[in-house]
């Protein structure tokens, strides 16, 4: 059955009752009232004694508050962080095909993708997202060209230069995933972000596209298994090297949050991305950052160092 909801007081009680140590009743209901019980139960999820389901001793509320500050914290380094990979990977994906196809409009052509039936739903919704936009320029190309049609590829259509600055970051990366194998474009796109595979870079981009949304919907990363898992590299740039990483570092933050690091550094080498983790890591000394994939001797990696 479902739980009966609870006041701000009694949720204060029930976690008392439990075990919680509060230095400050009065920030602690503070905390309650802005921040939900069910969102903070995670950051508190390993003080719990799972024999007694009751939390260990000297499980302290403000513990768990420097966790979740530290979570939003990391989150908006990253958020800033993937601006910094999407403004680029746009940049290359429409150069490279554009000078390459001599056409602002490569984006149309099914020839250029595997599968064609993705291809005209992506590009359909690219035109939705398109036509949704407000942006000024947008509304003016919708303006100066009757013939705009978003349902179909028929029509007055933007050079790719365009309709790209309104796409997301998980169009492109699909866009990108489902350009033809073979095609020495997306090997030469792949080989620009320091890869030698195409695989490896849309296993990346998928893993950081599942992390941004996360960001975007102001989700938690803390004690997070992600869905999609970054693949381990079999060559790289030697400036830019990548050790593997272990399965546990994989599922959790640690694996894409390395990967978004080593993208940025092929875009622009002097990001200081990877100095504010290590700076935000420094002022909350006592958070347990293995929780987030930060094991086996992380800053020994040669992409930490």
């Amino acid at each position: 059955m479902n739980q009966e909801p609870r006041t701000i007081q009694e949720q204060l009680t029930r976690l008392k009752n439990k075990g919680m140590v509060f230095n400050d009743e009065r920030i602690a209901t503070s905390y309650l009232a802005r921040i939900s019980y069910f969102r903070l139960k995670y950051y508190w999820v390993d003080m719990i004694d799972v024999t007694t389901g009751d939390f260990i001793e000297g499980t302290n509320f403000n513990t768990v508050i420097d966790r979740y500050e530290f979570d939003k914290k990391l989150r908006n380094i990253l958020f800033g962080a993937i601006e910094v990979l999407e403004v680029g990977l746009r940049t290359k994906f429409i150069t490279t095909l554009s000078l390459a196809t001599n056409t602002g409009l490569w984006y149309l052509d099914g020839s250029l993708f595997d599968n064609q039936h993705f291809h005209s739903n992506l590009v359909l919704d690219m035109k939705n997202e398109f036509d949704r936009n407000s942006d000024p320029f947008v509304r003016k190309y919708i303006s100066d060209h009757p013939h705009w049609n978003k349902t179909s590829f028929g029509g007055d259509n933007p050079d790719a230069w365009m309709i790209f600055e309104t796409a997301t970051f998980g169009t492109l990366s699909k866009m990108y995933k489902n350009l033809k194998n073979q095609s020495p474009l997306k090997s030469q796109i792949a080989n620009e972000f320091g890869l030698y595979s195409a695989r490896e870079l849309s296993s990346w981009l998928e893993a950081i596209s599942v992390l941004r949304n996360i960001i975007a919907h102001h989700s938690r990363i803390w004690y997070k298994i992600f869905s999609k898992k970054p693949t381990n590299i079999n060559r790289h740039r030697d400036c830019w090297m990548l050790a593997d990483m272990t399965e546990h570092q994989r599922k959790r933050a640690f694996g894409v949050i390395s990967c978004l690091i080593y993208l940025c550094n092929a875009i622009t080498s002097n990001n200081t991305i990877k100095n504010e983790i290590k700076d935000l890591f420094a002022a909350y000394p006592t958070i347990p950052v293995f929780m987030i994939g930060f094991t086996r001797e992380w800053e020994k990696n040669p992409i930490w160092r």
